[in-house]
């Protein structure tokens, strides 16, 4: 999952994600939209991106390791291609 609030932005990371066949990510713009994904799908990643505060990111950060004690967030705040795949392998492989 990836949480931004820029749409290109958001747009510009999930088409990445998703250019691994190995992958899926859900974009979502809104703390709630996030939230219900959440519950949803079951999420290994969740990455934090530009425009999310530091109060949303505490309470999404809280309310997903409650739904899901074993999922990554990462802050991803740009950098390009190489480094959001180093980001994602880093996390999946801690898992």
């Amino acid at each position: 999952m990836v949480i931004c609030r820029h749409p290109e932005i958001l747009a510009t990371i999930v088409r990445l994600i998703n250019n691994n066949p190995e992958w899926s990510a859900t974009g979502c713009e809104t703390d709630q939209s996030a939230i219900d994904a959440f519950k949803a799908i079951n999420h290994d990643v969740v990455l934090i991106g530009s425009g999310v505060n530091t109060e949303s990111e505490t309470q999404l950060r809280k309310v997903f390791i409650n739904l899901n004690p074993l999922v990554k967030i990462v802050q991803h705040y740009g950098g390009g291609s190489g480094l959001l795949s180093a980001e994602i392998y880093s996390a999946l492989n801690s898992l």
